[in-house]
């Protein structure tokens, strides 16, 4: 298998020879040798790297979420690096005066909260009012590219975890979802997909036989990655979803919690492709630090039956049945950042009555639409 970069390498750069480039990465853009594109960019005698841009955690992903990345120049390189994940996460005009090309090579996670898809919106926006063209450089959906979960975010809960009407887990690759932030949501730059050589979409990210790079310091794995368009809906209670443990949204737990209880009571609920145990832990940070909390550990069983948002929208019914006084949502800014993530403001309700399946068989309809929209720009049948 051959992913954009290795395309664009080979061939694809000679369309873009003299012009000044800029390379939207981190440490995720790496070849098949796990060689970064920062340096073969740099190094390669026909491609003019004038600047990099980095997205939240930062190039060399040493950021924590959320936390605010300064612009700087990358030490190994004597490259500008300029922060999309800092006082602005749209580029201005004055980041691009040094480029004429933006190529993008990051790689995402498959699910709508991912911050990554949204700096690559942005980034096109701005090359598209200031006259930059936009490469995109394809890697793979890890999680497949054959399911899709959820609802689409409505007006009103836009925001930086769910910037356009995508559901949870979208099945996409960036390239797929760059064509449909073009030709559906508006961003008309002049863009190219180069494509991936030998991906399919039912293959998930170990059958691709390459290395896993984390793209920020929660994404640990596999297992991580296929529970989260679920789990993360869990950083807007007041549980711990795993954050400062070595198992971030596969542990779910908080004090109040009796993890033995929790974990027969989910187990009981039958969630496909999933198994549950009790356990406990100690976050170093974010809820609940240096707190002993107990809940429990999600094992996926059977990755082909695991519906990812159903897992998560279980463990949350369950908890809140069982720990109605003691389970709470946040606000965020006068808005719940639950509203945010899950997109809707009707979801909080729904997991307090317990009709979480009344919820997920409403989003059938809006994934009828949205496979409907997003079939046209299927790269990979």
């Amino acid at each position: 298998m051959k992913i954009g970069l290795d395309l664009f390498l080979e061939n694809e750069f000679r369309h873009f020879k003299k012009m000044r480039i800029g390379l939207v990465t981190n440490m995720t853009g790496v070849n098949e040798r796990l060689v970064p594109a920062i340096d073969l960019f740099h190094e390669h005698p026909e491609i003019n790297l004038t600047a990099l841009y980095g997205p939240e955690h930062g190039i060399r992903g040493d950021a924590k979420e959320g936390e605010s990345v300064e612009s700087s120049i990358d030490p190994y390189t004597g490259v500008p690096v300029f922060s999309l994940y800092g006082s602005s996460k749209k580029p201005s005009k004055e980041m691009l005066d040094h480029v004429d090309v933006i190529v993008f090579d990051l790689q995402d996670i498959g699910a709508r909260y991912y911050t990554f898809i949204y700096t690559m919106a942005y980034m096109m926006e701005a090359c598209a009012e200031y006259g930059k063209q936009f490469v995109v450089l394809d890697r793979p959906n890890p999680i497949s590219g054959t399911e899709v979960e959820g609802n689409l975010v409505e007006d009103g809960f836009r925001s930086f975890v769910g910037l356009y009407p995508i559901p949870n887990r979208h099945g996409m690759t960036v390239g797929e979802i760059a064509l449909l932030y073009k030709h559906e949501f508006g961003i008309n730059c002049d863009l190219t997909v180069v494509k991936m050589d030998g991906w399919e979409r039912h293959m998930y990210y170990d059958q691709t036989g390459m290395f896993w790079v984390p793209p920020s310091p929660n994404t640990t794995g596999l297992d991580m990655g296929l529970l989260y368009p679920g789990t993360c809906l869990v950083e807007g209670t007041n549980l711990s979803e795993g954050r400062g443990t070595t198992r971030p949204f596969e542990y779910i737990g908080a004090p109040f919690i009796d993890g033995y209880r929790l974990a027969r009571n989910i187990n009981e609920r039958n969630i496909p492709g999933v198994l549950v145990r009790p356990t406990s832990f100690k976050p170093f940070y974010q809820k609940f630090k240096d707190q002993v909390c107990e809940g429990i550990q999600l094992h996926i069983a059977d990755r082909s039956a695991v519906h990812s948002l159903k897992t998560g929208l279980t463990v949350l019914e369950t908890i809140a049945e069982m720990y109605p006084k003691q389970f709470q949502f946040i606000q965020h800014r006068e808005k719940y950042f639950f509203d945010l993530l899950a997109g809707t403001n009707r979801l909080r309700t729904i997991i307090l009555e317990g009709k979480i399946n009344e919820f997920l068989q409403a989003c059938e309809e809006q994934l009828e639409r949205f496979n409907e929209q997003a079939k046209p720009y299927l790269l990979y049948k």
